[in-house]
Parts: structure tokens; C-alpha cells; sequence
């Protein structure tokens, strides 16, 4: 099946695709690895291109260190959005009929992929495969290993994850696009807070904002959708929306959002007030903003990611305040459930040396009893520091002042 349209359509020049597959073949090699398959929709869409929201049945990109190019393995359905969106030749793009999902048990997706190996004299080799990846089950893993018994698999999860870590100037473009798009879904989602107002109201203008964009630029969908909590619920730090709840008077709410351009994401969290500041809050947001502000003036190139997190947990620690999760993860390109790039973290033991051009969504929120609050960014690290990518006021909102 070849492609119709004639032109294709790339989010990144073709030149930038085998730059990237370069550096994955080198980092194969060190490992010890002739090929790779790759599960995971955010890593498949890094090296290939493919760009469309059919991760929920199997596929795969076949990296061998004997071909040129990867291969990648697709639904018949969406061969079209293959052929249109991947850089590589058409006969690298190969789609598998339906029947390869009716009957798993006796015919499967990766049944199909293993007889693709074989047919390119892969299937002896050593294999890596994202065992950890949210879309490789563990049925997938007994299905493609039992249709390869002469194969070596080992663990390539992360591989793809750590390569992605330092950003290209088009992809550091992508992700302020996606920044102010946040931004102005932030603006619109605080400005709606109100008491007696519905909570998916506000939720429902975020994912409005999300997908309008900002002038020229629209709106991806975005992969983790708007978290809005209030009042109790903030003390839980993943709440979404209450479909028929109200915003109150002397409540807070913290919203956590992110707009999405070509797959890049910028997150972004704030927290609001209506009416009086309970007074937990008074003495929690000024040690979150002054953590947040001390992690940020730790980060640059060559820092410890352990040393940004001590940084943050050794100015909260003198408000009395402590907090035991991470502080900070890669963000960038990434499809459903999660925005997270799923590599380094600031936490404490992580012993990474920060590089120039890595994106972080620094992350310092404090989920306690009875209230949660946060004041987040997206940064990117340079030489000597480091720049939020998303730029809003860094401060505890109050409801009366946005009126």
C-alpha cells in the first residue's frame, strides 16, 4: 500500500529523524543490542514520526543496527497515517490485517512483528524491548519472546527516553508554543473561579483553551487532562473536576495543565483562593515559592539532580515543612496517560548531571492534611542556569483580586 497524498508531513526535517536514530543505534551498540523494538507512542512518534491515537492496539518500530532506517508495524487502518506521517521509504512502513486482534490467544499483534524479524534474519539476534513501557503487557512480551526462541532479549526501557533528553531548537520552539497555550488556559481557568460557579465549567474551558490554542498556533490534544481539585480534595494531588460540584467561598483550588504542540508539552500548576487564606496556607505558600525559587537558582548545567531536590527540601524544612515524593521530572514530547518523559527526576539519590537543553517540570507542590497546594514551572537548563519555559506569576491567587 503506498502513499496517495504524494507529500508528507513531518513535525521535524528528515535530517533531525536520522540524527536521532544515530544517536539510538550508538546506544544500542554500547549495550549490547542489534536490535530494539519500540512500544511506547512517545518514542515511536521520536523516531519515526508516526503521529495518531492508535496506541491502544499493538505496534512497533524495528530498530536493527543492519538497516538503514526503522521499520515500523501498524494497523491496516492506520497505514495511511503512517504513510503520511513517517520520513522513512513506504516499504518500511507495514501494516497487519485485524485478524491479528479477534483471536489473541491464537493469533496476535506480535506474532505478526516476530514472523517481521525473521523474514529480515533479526530473529537470532539480541533484542531489546521497553519491558516497562505502558502499551508492552506482559501478554505481549510471552507472545513476541515465544515466536523468537532463538532470540536474547534484554531491557531496553528508557533507552529512547534518556536520548530525548536534551532538546533540538525545534523542539525547545515547539514547547513555548505549547507554554502559551498553558498560559492562557491558566489565565482564563483562575479568572473563572468563583464561588457558585461549576467546577466543570472551568474544566471545560481549560480543554477549550487547549485545543483553540493561541493565534496562529491551535491546540494538540493534551496527554493527561486537566487536573482540578478544591477545598479537601486538594490534599489528593491527581483529582480532576467534580462533574456536578460547585466552587465555595473560603476554598482553595489547584489546578496542574498543560497546553500540547506537536506532542510537546509545558506544564504548569497554581493555586487559588476564595475568600480568607486558611492559615495552614499562610505559612505553606511563601516556603513553596521560596523552595521553588532556591531549586531554580541550584539548576544548571552539570548540578545533581538529587542537589536541586536537597535544595527545595532545605528551605521548606525551615518552615517546619517536609515532603517525601520527587520534586521534578523530564517533560517534552509524550502522547496518553502521562506528560512525563519518564527519565531523570529530582528526588533525592538521583545522581544525573543536568545537561544544557534538558525540560523539566519542576514540581514543588505540598499535599498534607486537609489542603494541597502547588507553584510549578517548565524550565530549560542552560550552561549556567536555567529558563522557564512558562512564564506567569509566581505567587498564592486570590479570587477577589481577579474580579
Amino acid at each position: 500500500m503506498s502513499n496517495k497524498m504524494g507529500k508528507k508531513i513531518h513535525a521535524f526535517t528528515v535530517e533531525e529523524y536520522k540524527d536521532r536514530l544515530v544517536k539510538v543505534k550508538a546506544d544500542m551498540e554500547s549495550k549490547g543490542m542489534d536490535v530494539m523494538v519500540v512500544s511506547d507512542p512517545a518514542n515511536i512518534y521520536y523516531i519515526s514520526g508516526y503521529d495518531a491515537l492508535s496506541f491502544y492496539t499493538p505496534q512497533a518500530v524495528i530498530i536493527s543496527l543492519d538497516l538503514d532506517e526503522p521499520v515500523i508495524i501498524l494497523r491496516l487502518q492506520d497505514h495511511y497515517a503512517g504513510a503520511l506521517t513517517c520520513w522513512m521509504k513506504d516499504d518500511n512502513i507495514i501494516a497487519f490485517p485485524d485478524k491479528y486482534l479477534w483471536e489473541p490467544e491464537k493469533m496476535y499483534v506480535w506474532d505478526f512483528v516476530a514472523d517481521r524479524l525473521k523474514e529480515r534474519k533479526l530473529d537470532k539476534k539480541t533484542i531489546g524491548v521497553e519491558m516497562h513501557a505502558y502499551y508492552y503487557t506482559h501478554f505481549s512480551h510471552l507472545t513476541l519472546t515465544r515466536g523468537l526462541p532463538d532470540a536474547k532479549f534484554v531491557d531496553a526501557t528508557k533507552l529512547i527516553n534518556w536520548i530525548r533528553g536534551p532538546k533540538s531548537k525545534q523542539e525547545l520552539e515547539y514547547m513555548e508554543i505549547a507554554a502559551r497555550i498553558t498560559e492562557n488556559a491558566m489565565w482564563n481557568a483562575l479568572k473563572g473561579i468563583k464561588p457558585g460557579v461549576r467546577e466543570n465549567a472551568v474544566g471545560a474551558g481549560v480543554m477549550r483553551d487547549q485545543g483553540l490554542g493561541v493565534g496562529y498556533y491551535g491546540g494538540d490534544t493534551v496527554s493527561l487532562p486537566p487536573i482540578i481539585s478544591s477545598g479537601e480534595r486538594t490534599q489528593a494531588a491527581h483529582f480532576t473536576y467534580q462533574s456536578e460540584g460547585y466552587f465555595q467561598d473560603n476554598q482553595l483550588t489547584y489546578m496542574e495543565l498543560s497546553g500540547c504542540y506537536k506532542r510537546y508539552h509545558a506544564p504548569l500548576s497554581r493555586t487559588i483562593c476564595t475568600g480568607e487564606v486558611p492559615p495552614e496556607i499562610q505559612k505553606a505558600a511563601p516556603a513553596v515559592i521560596e523552595g521553588l525559587n532556591v531549586a531554580l537558582d541550584t539548576i544548571k548545567e552539570g548540578v545533581l539532580c538529587e542537589d536541586v531536590e536537597a535544595a527545595w527540601q532545605r528551605t521548606i524544612n525551615k518552615y517546619g515543612i517536609e515532603k517525601e515524593s520527587r520534586m521534578g521530572y523530564t517533560v517534552g514530547c509524550s502522547y496518553a496517560p502521562v506528560w512525563c518523559e519518564e527519565s531523570a527526576y529530582f528526588k533525592p539519590g538521583e545522581k544525573f548531571a543536568l545537561k544544557e537543553n534538558m525540560t523539566f517540570h519542576i514540581m514543588p507542590g505540598i499535599w498534607l492534611n486537609g489542603y494541597g497546594m502547588a507553584i510549578t514551572e517548565t524550565l530549560r537548563v542552560t550552561k549556567t542556569g536555567c529558563e522557564t519555559i512558562t512564564k506567569f506569576p509566581r505567587k498564592l491567587f486570590l479570587a477577589d483580586e481577579l474580579e
